[in-house]
């Protein structure tokens, strides 16, 4: 009982230490569990919102659309729960500027269910839900109208299972959906969970939808009998986590088996339904052909026929006639009576010179003859010239309609899914990191704390064990007191890390996304290893302290330990230096240098912790920058304006009229997709699976390719050691015929250097493999950059100037599918004796032999504000899709989300570096008190021992610092390389005023703990100090 309570007393005596064990602790825990649990929470929160609202797991996309005999494979195949057929229509409206949506079908089938938000959901044609962001930016509510209109990629020809042609959307008809739609509800699109009422809109560089907005309709208010895509739900994955890696193994499995045979399958009978609807128009055609040529040759022959029966009737007359003048003159009256009633026997070729001669005599005759004939010979025309027509159709219908591509996509093509993913694991990777410096600083504060306080006590260590009290047994007075504190402050550190952070992180990501249903859960495993982690790392910083004194026998240990041996430091050496210093200063570097664990534990300490800050503030001041370096060094340009194919020369006038630039360029724009590795292009190979990246593809002219290093910033890329990238001189490189250029961003994502392969897809869904001719210094975007020549080799296809001819392909894939129409022409001037036909072939199917020059690199006059004004006055033009200006995206740029969680570390790491200067100052007094009585014995004032204690201290402090400044550069420089985000790149920047203020913070906590330690100075009792034995 003697002995628990003066282990009772000796706890109490020792309560600052208690506080410091616990209070480390509970940082450390509290970083490893906070960051885990906000992200865990938003992982599992999103999870449920995705299984409730049916969130497809893998995504069917077809070149030539899906039919009915398409869904019905997809069902078939083993893993599969759900599939539904959805279908979409491209509509553009007016809203300050022209815009375009989306108006995607809802499902039967429950997947990908958009989640009310207000007013409901569609049910009959015209009604539509909309989500946050158009009602943000256009302003209107529930119960407002708006006019649509059709895309014109949707004027195409789709064919059903049965070979049948279904002509929509024709320009000159109207389209089958109402065109005045009424908004009925507003909807969350589970595809996209971004918050457009946030600050997520300064992150839409990220974006990779091609319409500004979705509309949700139902089945009967969107057009088309094709297919745009097919959703499906996989067997057991409501069952797990999407962000789990057995998720996706479990999906991976059924992308494989529809790669496997279904797709290749299905492609091929895909296209040879197209060619069978080909070949039955041509058919179709031959045949009404056929018979409009017969009912034309009927009606000339008729006419023909009356035509001679006429000219036949006159030479009867004729021949008739001439026979009575001759029967007269035979002066036999009777006889010329007989000869008159009877037409006269004439032989053909009189018959038909007669026949000549009247036509001949007689104009009208003459006309209507050469009628005749022209129209036959017409007709004779036409029939050569269409059977020529169907034969060469015949001959180009295989070539014509390329070879159908199936795209098996999985939840990673999802930019809003892949966005979150990425936020939370990076945020993860920190959380996961950061802890460890905190756990070691723990174990290292600990060890400096147990063994002093094992060291004060082994006097009475010793008494105990000589009294019989086994050595496990003096221990646990140790092990219990540092294990009741770890315990205090990590039970402390689990609720300001299951309850605090993730609260705090929350805020931040709701403020980034839309996730309904979040709630704060405890999660017992993680927690109670995250407490056990700390509670092993100080018991073993304990046990080592006690064995190393009790390892000694009882009556070593109650004899005073020895006094350290005297040795001259290096400074004694310097005789300038060391003579002209005074006494103080000489006792206090020769206590810095004669106790080297003292020496090493508060140095590492303070460095640790000025580490810390100057990580958190690296990676701070790297997102910071990210804005202006993106948008004023590498980019070059000050506007980028992008148009519609068959808009491009009227925005180029648009541009080139106002008169606001001092340089352009023209390229190609298009949104496509780059992955890892070889893959032949008529494959078909899913993109946006793992190991991919959404690309902004840039084609170049090939006449324009030395004045591309004037708009971006060409700057080779080098890989480094450890993941570090040197940078080459600008202007050093250059686009050429060989291969692309991709940004640094995407080569850092999917570890790309230069003279790889990449898989490129282009905006037509077309792939092929390209050579990376190099990697250039891009920090925001995932651009790659191609020359006209190199596009043309890789892709089939050309650009024009002048003619706005539509690169895009159709989203019904139907246009390929040859429409072959003869229709009759009447002649005005056609006699009604004479027909006269025409029959014409025309093809539907689209040019995309050749590509437009859709977009505009510029330079602008005026200040920065001037030009982010005309940027937003050019989106208003009814020929631009999307001006962005360079200045406005440089000021504008932001990523809080990191923003916050750095602020966080830096706040927990300057508390921890409170704490361990609060602790390392305590021990030092605690082992000095017979020194501190001996000065105030000889004399010193309270104010010179302040002096000289704090001196000493605050050395160790700067020497801390010197060391943690590089350091945390370094562990910067590590963290921001896990930081592998889509579409960024993390080039590590640490500004002069981030070291400013990590000195600053770490010498003002110095300084504050001199506040605390000071009074325990002036507590020191010289007498009793100097009675007691150490």
């Amino acid at each position: 009982m003697a002995f628990v309570k003066d282990m009772v007393r000796m706890w109490l005596h020792a309560w600052k230490r208690f506080v410091s064990i616990a209070l480390i602790s509970l940082l450390g825990v509290a970083v490893l569990t906070g960051i885990y649990a906000g992200c865990r929470d938003a992982f599992l929160a999103t999870d449920r919102f995705f299984d409730t609202q049916g969130l497809h797991d893998i995504q069917v996309l077809s070149t030539a659309g899906l039919t009915d005999g398409d869904i019905a494979a997809l069902r078939k195949v083993r893993g599969v729960a759900k599939v539904q057929a959805e279908r979409s229509q491209e509509v553009t409206f007016d809203l300050g500027g022209r815009k375009s949506a989306t108006m995607q079908e809802i499902g039967a089938n429950g997947i990908d269910w958009p989640y009310v938000q207000e007013g409901r959901l569609p049910k009959k044609a015209g009604e539509i839900a909309v989500t946050r962001k158009f009602i943000r930016d256009s302003g209107k509510k529930i119960g407002s109208h708006l006019t649509v209109a059709p895309e014109s990629s949707s004027s195409a020809t789709s064919v059903s299972d049965s070979g049948e042609s279904d002509t929509q959307g024709a320009e000159d008809k109207a389209p089958s959906f109402p065109t005045k739609l009424t908004i009925v509800g507003v909807v969350l699109d589970p595809q996209n969970l971004s918050n457009p009422d946030g600050y997520s809109a300064m992150t839409s560089f990220r974006s990779t939808a091609a319409t500004d907005y979705t509309f949700f309709a139902p089945s009967d208010g969107v057009t088309g009998t094709l297919y745009t895509s097919a959703t499906l739900l996989v067997k057991g994955t409501a069952a797990e986590s999407t962000f789990d890696e057995s998720y996706e193994n479990t999906v991976k499995q059924v992308t494989d088996r529809i790669d496997g045979t279904v797709k290749t399958d299905r492609q091929k009978a895909r296209r040879q339904e197209l060619l069978d609807a080909g070949n039955k128009k041509i058919v179709d055609a031959r045949a009404e052909a056929d018979k409009k040529f017969a009912d034309a040759q009927s009606q000339i022959d008729a006419n023909r026929q009356q035509f001679n029966q006429q000219v036949d009737q006159i030479v009867s007359m004729q021949a008739g006639a001439a026979a009575a003048g001759a029967a007269t003159n035979g002066a036999n009256a009777g006889a010329a009576a007989a000869a008159g009633a009877t037409t006269p026997q004439l032989d053909e070729t009189t018959r038909e010179t007669m026949r000549e001669t009247i036509i001949a005599a007689s104009p009208e005759l003459t006309q209507a003859k050469q009628q005749l004939d022209q129209a036959q010979s017409q007709l004779n025309e036409q029939k050569a010239s269409t059977e020529q027509t169907l034969k060469t159709k015949e001959n180009e219908l295989k070539t014509s309609i390329p070879q159908v591509r199936w795209y098996v996509q999985d939840r990673q093509s999802l930019g809003g899914f892949s966005a979150l993913k990425s936020d939370l694991d990076s945020i993860q990777s920190l959380g996961n990191a950061f802890p460890i410096v905190f756990l070691v600083v723990a174990v290292m504060m600990s060890l400096t704390s147990m063994a002093r306080m094992v060291e004060e006590d082994r006097s009475l260590i010793g008494t105990y064990v000589g009294l019989g009290y086994g050595r496990l047994a003096v221990a646990s007075r140790y092990l219990l007191f540092a294990l009741l504190a770890c315990l205090i402050g990590g039970g402390l550190g689990l609720l300001v890390g299951f309850l605090g952070i993730p609260a705090f992180l929350l805020v931040v990501l709701e403020g980034m996304y839309v996730m309904p249903g979040v709630r704060l859960e405890y999660d017992w495993l993680y927690g109670s290893l995250g407490i056990a982690l700390f509670v092993v790392g100080v018991l073993a910083a304990t046990i080592y302290a006690c064995v190393q004194e009790m390892r000694m026998t009882p009556a070593a240990l109650m004899r005073p330990k020895a006094p350290r041996a005297g040795s001259r430091i290096l400074l004694e050496r310097i005789k300038p230096v060391w003579n002209r210093m005074g006494f103080l200063s000489k006792v206090t570097a020769r206590n810095i240098f004669r106790f080297k664990s003292r020496l090493i534990m508060t140095v590492g300490g303070v460095a640790g912790c000025t580490a810390l800050i100057v990580c958190g503030l690296a990676i701070n001041d790297t997102v910071a920058d990210l804005g202006i370096k993106q948008y004023r060094d590498v980019y070059q340009y000050d506007l980028m304006v992008v148009s519609g194919d068959s808009d491009a020369d009227e925005m180029r006038a648009k541009v080139a009229s106002d008169g606001r630039t001092t340089s352009t360029m023209n390229v190609r724009i298009e949104s496509g997709d780059m992955a890892v590795g070889k893959s032949d292009s008529g494959s078909g190979d899913s993109s946006g699976s793992v190991g991919s990246e959404s690309i902004q593809l840039v084609a170049v002219p090939e006449k324009r390719l030395s004045d591309l290093g004037k708009m971006v910033t060409l700057q080779p890329v080098h890989s480094g050691i450890l993941g570090t990238s040197s940078i080459g001189g600008k202007g050093s490189l250059k686009l050429d015929d060989d291969g692309v250029i991709v940004a640094q961003s995407a080569a850092s994502s999917l570890g790309i250097a230069t003279g790889s392969k990449v898989r490129l897809t282009n905006g037509d869904g077309v792939q092929a493999t390209a050579k990376v001719s190099a990697v250039n210094r891009n920090l925001i975007g995932s651009d790659v950059y191609i020359s006209e020549t190199y596009y043309a080799k890789l892709f089939g296809k050309s650009f024009v100037s002048n003619v706005s001819v539509s690169g895009e392909s159709d989203k019904q894939g139907t246009e390929n599918a040859s429409q072959l129409s003869i229709s009759p022409e009447s002649d005005k001037q056609a006699s009604k004796t004479g027909v006269q036909m025409s029959v014409s072939a025309e093809s539907d199917v689209q040019s995309t032999k050749s590509l437009t020059w859709n977009a505009m690199y510029a330079k602008l006059s005026g200040s920065d504000q001037s030009q982010t004004d005309y940027a937003q006055s050019l989106e208003k033009d009814s020929s631009v899709v999307k001006a962005v200006s360079s200045a406005h995206m440089a000021d504008s740029f932001k990523f809080d989300l990191m923003g916050a969680v750095v602020a966080l570390i830096v706040a927990l790491a300057g508390g921890l570096a409170l704490v361990v200067l609060f602790t390392l100052a305590n021990t030092n007094v605690s082992e000095r008190v017979r020194e501190m009585a001996t000065l105030k014995v000889l004399g010193f004032f309270d104010r010179e021992v302040h002096h000289y204690v704090n001196r000493e201290m605050m050395i160790l402090t700067v020497m801390g610092v010197v060391l943690g400044l590089p350091l945390g550069r370094f562990v910067g420089g590590l963290l921001t390389m896990a930081l592998n985000m889509p579409s960024l790149y993390f080039e590590v920047e640490v500004k002069p005023l981030s070291y400013v203020i990590a000195v600053v913070a770490t010498m003002m906590f110095a300084l504050l703990v001199q506040l605390f330690v000071n009074p325990v100075l002036d507590r020191i009792d010289p007498i009793s100090s100097l009675k007691s034995v150490e």
